[in-house]
């Protein structure tokens, strides 16, 4: 397995159950990888279904699932990163592993939907959404070595 990507956090968030229902935790503060607030926004993604390959030169994305399962997949070809090369592999949902997903700039990231229902996703950016500091690619392409979704 490869080793964390530099500068990614994976941060286990409680969820609090309650009578009339649970609250979740998300982001604070006082956290290490709360940097600023841009924008927080959401996105759907259905079971099997596959959105990628995007990366960022600015923003960091703090990803956060409270429906569904999400895989995240990420891959970092920094050529100032100790850990260039290496891919990174999560599962986060609610009923498998409540966490937070720090990724910094410059880290491809790809996502599949793997809960039956609805994959809520939501991130909370240190910047508002800039279609010029970000890149994408279609899942197979010659830049990132082929990943097995199965």
């Amino acid at each position: 397995m490869d080793p964390m990507i530099e500068g990614v956090l994976l941060t286990e968030l409680k969820i609090i159950p309650g009578e009339s229902g649970a609250v979740m935790h998300g982001l604070k503060v006082q956290e290490p990888s709360f940097k600023n607030f841009g924008e927080a926004y959401f996105s759907f993604i259905s079971m099997g279904k596959i959105k990628g390959w995007k990366r960022h030169s600015k923003m960091t994305l703090n990803l956060i699932v409270p429906v569904g399962k999400i895989r995240f997949v990420l891959y970092d070809d920094r050529d100032n990163s100790r850990t260039k090369g290496s891919f990174n592999d999560f599962c986060i949902g609610p009923e498998i592993q409540y966490s937070r997903l720090t990724i910094p700039p410059g880290i491809w990231m790809a996502f599949q939907g793997i809960g039956n229902e609805k994959n809520l996703l939501l991130n909370i950016a240190d910047i508002p959404h800039d279609p010029s500091e970000a890149e994408q690619l279609q899942i197979e392409n010659s830049r990132i070595p082929n990943f097995k979704w199965q």
